[in-house]
């Protein structure tokens, strides 16, 4: 049996302890320094301005390196140089090594270095890329985001590298939105189950003594980043207070209470005010009502957004005032220097105080003896004997089989029989970039074929797990190589049709090509035209078609879905997801994983899983002959196995409970097909009258557990009374009086509130 999915929404209050022995060395340092130099600690620049390029190899400028870190004293370095491109460790541990040795020699302060390991070593050649955070979400298995992030964590620290911005626990609420793929899924409790995991994958149990195979962490995109009205990137949001403090900030206090020692913001607005400049959000929400010492990093350039998109300041230096005084730390410029020189002077105005200098240094100064770098600002790659060992990548490929959804499986044409001929086919057949998806060795993910070689695309996997004279290759539909993510060449469908005459069966493999952030926006959500048409052409055939789905975000599908005998979504699941389809394809592996998002059916129909119940209405009578029923082509938690899992004896230790109690779910789970399997057992509230529109139903806990043949497992989930209140609209917890009905599986009990309790504070 797993880790239960409640393990880290328990606790309250701060999860950074003083340690007093470390606060006295931030003090006296801190006691030491110039305005200057406080100031260039909370300025971080990328590494591009810094050097250049001879001979296809990136070397940093001493005299541009002098300036920025003994004249300017800057405290932080981040990205990867090269458009970003990864680099070997062997490289990073000699940049990285350079701009240590000058910081210490000229400011006696390390610098913190950072990159964006999002689904494994990122940024850092040769190591193991694990499949994205919206897979880890469909695995329902907290232990798969605890051990991704500890190797990750080992194999960045063997770079040199100590800081990582990661997890991103953005909801995402919005299917077109295109960083779907960088979070957990729609769900708040999914989201902070997984990040803070994560963050202890990451950091360690001690957040006060980070370790040399450890990493800093930076949870994003505080808050509200994945609900833009348009769907498109950096674009505002309006979310309700109520949703705001109970969905969307549930997963970075969950992170924060498991250890996390920065978060970086969003980059856009909420409800019309721009995060970077939301004191309520940034000071009073995070710091102050969480108890938290850790530090705030803005995203790539957003000070400056203030006045050149926002238009919330009229200057740079009235942004920069803005910001720092609602609790912006530390300013990712990353090009401009004049930072420095615009907070000096809001300094010596009055404008920015020295008490919000110091604060923000304090908590800079605090992550760096955290991580020991004033002691050790260097770590190097012949003390990690276990990087990208065949250990560390018999993870990834396990991670990537739980994270893999069998959707459809008509008459068991899954798993396939051995012998059968097979036609691979459409354009994510071939291609370890669509597998990865963005932030893999480049920021859109679009020279990932340039490294990632020797590992095997579904095409490759397919042939070694059936036998390459049992396989054709004739996509039909394919990429332009290394182009946008939508780019697709000239269509060759008769000849996908023609190859299919000599085949038993039909892999169809459609979705997206990589992309990240803005270049990544879309304005139809409909998989795109040729390969629907490649599709259509091939069920023609009357050849059976098995939909290998395989993209960041969901795709409308709703005119070939039905044509197709078998459907699999793979999601993003990195080097090894070639390999995992194939053991599952094969029954080698028994699928156990589950949607982490509602799939849409239709373009004019986006909702998630929680929806108001309103939203579904019975049909009216009279003259307004109409309906309002919520469809959707697959729902949040949806997944097939090879086996089938009956529910039976679901009970709650008590039916009637008060605000402070814990209540303790059981159930019986058995496995009642002829092969063992994982089934994700979740447990749904629904609170049948409140004084705010109820939702439709809410998951409050889950466990993944696995079951022999015949096998009986009771499963038991406990939660506090309280994860049942909601926020009411001035903003506090509330736990009604009156009737929840809970769910597990098809088995339905009610229980019931006796009494109403209502939180003082903006957290329970």
């Amino acid at each position: 049996m797993f880790v239960s999915a409640v393990c880290f929404l328990q606790a309250s209050g701060t999860a950074l302890p003083k340690d007093a022995g470390l606060e006295v060395k931030v003090e006296e340092t801190l006691s030491r320094m110039t305005l200057d130099e406080k100031i260039g600690q909370m300025t971080e620049l990328s590494i591009d301005v810094l050097g250049s390029w001879k001979n296809n190899e990136f070397f940093l400028d001493p005299e541009k390196l002098h300036e920025a870190i003994a004249i300017y004293k800057v405290g932080s370095i981040l990205n990867a140089p090269g458009g970003p491109t990864a680099q070997t460790p062997e490289k990073w541990e000699q940049l990285i090594s350079q701009i240590q040795d000058i910081s210490m020699k000229e400011i006696g302060i390390p610098c913190i270095y950072g990159l964006d390991q999002n689904h494994g070593t990122t940024y850092t050649l040769g190591g193991v890329l694990f499949p994205q955070n919206i897979n880890v979400g469909a695995s329902f298995n907290p232990e798969i985001a605890r051990q991704s992030a500890e190797i990750t964590a080992y194999e960045t620290r063997s770079a040199n590298c100590p800081w990582t911005y990661s997890p991103t626990v953005d909801l995402t609420r919005d299917p077109r939105w295109s960083r779907v793929w960088e979070n957990f899924g729609e769900d708040p409790l999914v989201n902070a189950v997984m990040g803070a995991n994560q963050i202890i994958g990451f950091q360690g149990d001690d957040p006060n003594q980070i370790g040399p195979y450890k990493v800093a962490t930076s949870v994003k995109h505080y808050l509200g980043y994945g609900a833009p009205r348009t769907g498109k990137d950096r674009t505002p949001a309006y979310i309700s207070t109520s949703d705001l403090r109970e969905k969307f900030f549930e997963p970075f206090r969950a992170c924060i209470e498991a250890g996390a020692l920065t978060v970086m913001v969003n980059s856009g607005s909420i409800n019309g005010r721009p995060v970077h400049a939301n004191n309520e959000l940034l000071t009073k929400w995070l710091k102050e009502d969480l108890n938290w010492d850790g530090m705030i990093v803005t995203d790539w350039a957003d000070i400056n957004n203030l006045y050149t998109r926002e238009c919330v300041a009229a200057d740079k230096k009235e942004a920069i005032e803005m910001a720092i005084n609602a609790g912006i730390d530390m300013s990712m410029e990353p090009y401009d220097l004049k930072f420095c020189t615009l907070l000096k002077e809001l300094v010596n105005e009055g404008r920015v105080t020295m008490e919000r200098i110091d604060d923000a240094t304090r908590r800079i100064l605090r992550l760096k003896y955290r991580l020991g770098l004033f002691e050790n600002p260097n770590t190097f790659k012949k003390d990690y004997p276990e990087f990208a060992s065949a250990k560390h990548e018999n993870i990834a490929l396990k991670s990537a089989e739980e994270s893999i959804v069998l959707l459809k499986n008509r008459n068991d044409i899954l798993p396939l029989k051995k012998g059968m001929k097979i036609l691979v086919t459409g354009p994510n057949a071939n291609s370890m970039r669509c597998l990865n998806g963005g932030w893999s060795y480049s920021w859109q993910g679009h020279l990932t074929d340039r490294f990632a070689s020797k590992y095997n695309t579904i095409y490759e996997a397919v042939c070694d797990k059936f036998g390459k004279e049992n396989i054709v290759l004739e996509q039909g539909v394919t990429y332009l190589p290394e182009g946008a993510y939508y780019q697709e060449n000239d269509p060759k469908i008769d000849k996908a049709v023609a190859a299919a005459g000599d085949a038993d069966i039909v892999l169809a493999c459609i979705g997206e090509n990589s992309y990240c952030e803005t270049p990544g926006n879309l304005s139809d959500l409909v998989l795109s035209v040729n390969q629907r048409n490649l599709v259509k052409a091939l069920a023609n055939t009357g050849k059976p078609v098995i939909l290998i789905i395989n993209g960041g975000r969901p795709r409308i599908i709703n005119d070939i879905e039905p044509l197709a005998d078998g459907i699999v979504n793979v999601l993003l699941p990195g080097n090894f997801g070639g390999d995992a389809l194939a053991n599952i394809l094969a029954g080698d592996t028994n699928p156990s994983a589950r949607m982490p998002y509602t799939y849409p059916k239709n373009q004019a129909e986006l909702t998630t899983y929680d929806y108001r119940v309103s939203e579904e209405m019975d049909k009216m009578e009279g003259a307004y002959d109409y309906d309002a029923v919520v469809s959707v082509q697959w729902p949040f938690g949806y997944g097939l196995s090879y086996t089938t899992f009956k529910y039976d004896n679901f009970k709650c230790a008590q039916t009637e409970f008060d605000a402070n109690d814990n209540l303790i779910f059981t159930v019986d789970v058995t496995n009642i097909g002829n092969k063992a399997g994982k089934e994700v057992v979740m447990l749904f509230s629904r609170d049948m009258v409140a004084s705010l529109t109820p939702e439709n139903r809410r998951l409050r806990g889950f466990q993944k557990v696995e079951l022999q043949p015949g096998e009986t497992k009771t499963v038991t989930l406990t939660i506090k009374a309280g994860d049942l209140a909601f926020v009411d609209s001035d903003g506090k917890w509330i736990l009604e009086k009156g009737d929840f009905r809970m769910q597990a599986g098809t088995e339905i009990l009610n229980i019931k509130c006796n009494e109403t309790y209502k939180w003082n504070t903006p957290n329970k």
